[in-house]
């Protein structure tokens, strides 16, 4: 092997964090110790311009480790998939609203810092490309302001996708392979480094698809506030969000607020909060076997034949049919 091609071994933060917890990378991989938590954390370097990390695990504690070894120089793009690795609990067959499967897409400008937070609880798959690498393969003038923004990488921009279910399937692929290691380790690196450029590949495809005519650089500040309004409505299903009181809470203007909003989650405040509102009508549907007017009202609906037409619209059926399927 030559000298340069060892770098392209493993993810440099997978050492570091095997060294803070006292024990060693074998296979590309890290087995918690017991004294520490439980689980194991995988990474791949596939080339110079794309790496993944495979994360589940739960620790006793918090750590905080450095990161020498960051290479400013590089622009890399994160791709950031979560509660996308099924947890066996039979009793949470259906996702909470909160649980719902997505992925962060984050410029370097988002993740330059060299102090990392290890969760105590984490499970996740992180892909890391290179954005001169992406550039390279698409024509920008072509492509919306989002997309193009990304790709630009000039800037600190995050936007949230919902991973659907076709999309689900590939992580599904990623996540039994790298839990088996059925296959000899060349096949392995082959097939994730395919399957991870699958996933980003259909990610940028739906991030193309988003309308926003102009895209605004993001402060720590102003992505905090999105996701306390994110959080409140979540936690709220039940009472339909009001504009100028979530701006209160954001401190900013209604106007910012909803531009914000739809530029990290790619949909208006309201229509993101009637699609988890029906996904949770939903789940008291199918996992609490809610009868139809039971699980609108719990929502928040006083008319029923609404709740039955807006259902119908978002999951293609109406409440009764559905809670029979």
């Amino acid at each position: 092997m030559k000298e340069n091609e060892k770098l392209y071994i493993l993810p440099n933060i997978l050492n570091i964090f095997a060294e803070s917890l006292g024990t060693k990378v074998r296979n590309r991989r890290i087995e918690i110790p017991d004294e520490f938590g439980k689980g194991y954390c995988a990474g791949f370097v596939f080339n110079e311009h794309i790496q993944m990390l495979f994360l589940n695990y739960e620790l006793k504690e918090n750590l905080i480790i450095e990161n020498p070894l960051i290479d400013e120089s590089q622009r890399m793009i994160l791709f950031k998939f979560q509660h996308i690795i099924s947890q066996p609990n039979p009793s949470q067959a259906t996702q909470l609203p909160r649980d719902i499967p997505s992925v962060l897409i984050g410029t370097s400008r988002m993740n330059t810092d060299s102090i990392i937070p290890i969760d105590t609880k984490t499970a996740a798959i992180n892909i890391e490309v290179d954005a001169n690498y992406l550039k390279e393969l698409f024509e920008l003038s072509e492509k919306s302001p989002v997309l193009q923004s990304l790709l630009e990488n000039s800037q600190p921009l995050l936007f949230e996708q919902m991973v659907y279910p076709s999309l689900q399937i590939i992580v599904d692929e990623i996540v039994e392979e790298v839990v088996s290691q059925s296959v000899n380790q060349a096949f392995e690196i082959f097939f994730l480094k395919i399957k991870a450029e699958e996933l980003v590949c259909r990610l940028l495809m739906e991030l193309e698809k988003r309308d926003e005519k102009r895209v605004y650089a993001l402060n720590k500040q102003d992505l905090a506030a999105a996701y306390r309004v994110k959080k409140q409505m979540l936690e709220h299903l039940d009472t339909p969000p009001i504009i100028k009181e979530l701006a209160i809470q954001a401190n900013m203007s209604p106007t910012k607020l909803k531009c914000i909003f739809k530029q990290i989650f790619g949909n208006s405040i309201f229509s993101y909060y009637q699609t988890f509102r029906i996904r949770e009508a939903a789940r008291l549907l199918k996992e609490e076997n809610l009868s139809v007017s039971d699980a609108g009202y719990k929502i928040g609906f006083s008319n029923l034949s609404h709740f039955s037409r807006v259902f119908e619209e978002h999951i293609g059926m109406k409440p009764k049919q559905y809670s029979r399927s």
